[in-house]
């Protein structure tokens, strides 16, 4: 029942507040200091599981502090007690923080953030506009938080970051060894065959970025690099993670494309096969092939205007395709296809996507622990997924 449900497990609920147009309502406690959150509800289905579900999906709170000089801000998720999550009795019985820091503005162009904050790598802040997310997310390249200190510049046309991060966030509330918001090497659960125990440290992440026009396309090109240290608790060695990627981003009036090529080589000092590397978060477990290729296109439009009464607004439209194809010929390729609308309508805010998948542990029931591994059924499954948050 409890490795069931963790197929469908929330990674699909990632939240990206910031990259939509959903609502804000925060409440103002200060001139600098804002209170908000979000209550949401989550529709899943899919006929060929004779999965028809609406229940409650989550709720998170955020704090953000701006000032001229300091900076801040918190999410905190709460889930639990409802579906895919049913193995637990209540919302609050899994939980986690998305961020945690804060930051110094030496001046408008310049700051640093420490604490629990994004990892600069590739695009940003998400790897196109799906609230669902891409294949990078799970093998631990999207989304990416960890606790460290991290450094922005803006010079021209310019944008360079750079980040120091000592280890993944702490583990939050679950009933698995994957108890963080974003995707981390972990500790397998016991239902994850041919596992491992990993920990990463000492991560540090470059990112440099430059706007132009191509055409009449307000574009950025950029470049990023990622290097850890992988610390295997079994055998007491160390191995590395290192990633690197080129992107591009571009905006022609209603028209938004953004492409991303990466590379990723995990060498883990696992007591067995070093083509496995066990990731971990939103509770639950699952192995990744150890080396592959990220490639990721997003294309989008956005629909201007007010409709039904000027209640619906920020309409986009959008399609993404990812694919991480791995080095090992004996494993297949998982792939991952989502056509989209999201828009605000009042004071509420809703994604709506279709979802094609290939060897994907979280579309269609394939192979949970092993399809960004080996792979999972090889055949494209298909579902529908809508999420609906009141964001105050």
């Amino acid at each position: 029942m409890q490795n069931t449900s963790r197929t469908m497990r929330s990674i699909v609920l990632i939240p990206v507040l910031g990259a939509f147009t959903a609502p804000v309502m925060a409440v103002q406690v200060t001139d600098n200091l804002d209170l908000g959150g979000a209550i949401r509800a989550r529709i899943d289905v899919d006929p060929d599981r004779d999965i028809s579900e609406l229940n409650f999906d989550t709720v998170f709170l955020t704090a953000k502090y701006n000032s001229d000089t300091w900076i801040g801000s918190a999410k905190y998720f709460f889930y639990g007690g409802a579906y895919p999550y049913r193995y637990t009795d209540r919302a609050g019985d899994i939980s986690f923080a998305e961020t945690a820091w804060i930051g110094y503005r030496f001046n408008p162009d310049q700051q640093i953030q420490v604490g629990l904050n994004k990892v600069p790598f590739g695009l940003q802040p998400f790897f196109g506009n799906t609230f669902y997310e891409t294949l990078g997310n799970v093998i631990g390249l999207e989304d990416l938080a960890e606790m460290g200190a991290k450094y922005i510049q803006q010079s021209g046309d310019w944008n360079f970051q750079a980040g120091y991060y000592i280890r993944p966030a702490w583990q939050g509330k679950g009933t698995s060894n994957g108890r963080t918001y974003s995707s981390v090497p972990s500790k397998a659960d016991s239902y994850v065959a041919n596992g491992s125990d990993n920990s990463e440290r000492n991560t540090i992440a470059l990112r440099v970025a430059k706007t132009l026009d191509l055409g009449p396309w307000k574009s950025e090109i950029g470049v990023s690099g990622l290097a850890s240290t992988l610390e295997n608790n079994d055998t007491d060695n160390n191995g590395r993670r290192n990633a690197v990627a080129v992107h591009y981003v571009g905006k022609n009036g209603p028209w938004g494309l953004q492409l991303q090529a990466a590379r990723q080589q995990m060498s883990p000092r696992n007591p067995g096969s070093d083509e496995l590397v066990t990731l971990g978060g939103y509770d639950g477990t699952y192995n990744v092939a150890s080396r592959g290729n990220l490639y990721v296109a997003d294309l989008s439009y956005d629909i201007s205007g007010t409709y039904l009464f000027d209640q619906i607004s920020g309409v986009k439209l959008y399609t993404n395709y990812s694919a991480f194809d791995k080095s090992n010929n004996d494993f297949n390729t998982s792939e991952r296809m989502i056509l989209g609308t999201s828009f605000s309508i009042s004071k509420f805010w809703v994604a709506t996507e279709l979802l094609f998948s290939k060897n994907d542990p979280y579309v269609g029931g394939s192979n949970y622990t092993q399809s960004l591994g080996a792979g999972g059924t090889d055949h494209w499954e298909n579902q529908l997924f809508v999420d609906v948050g009141y964001y105050f």
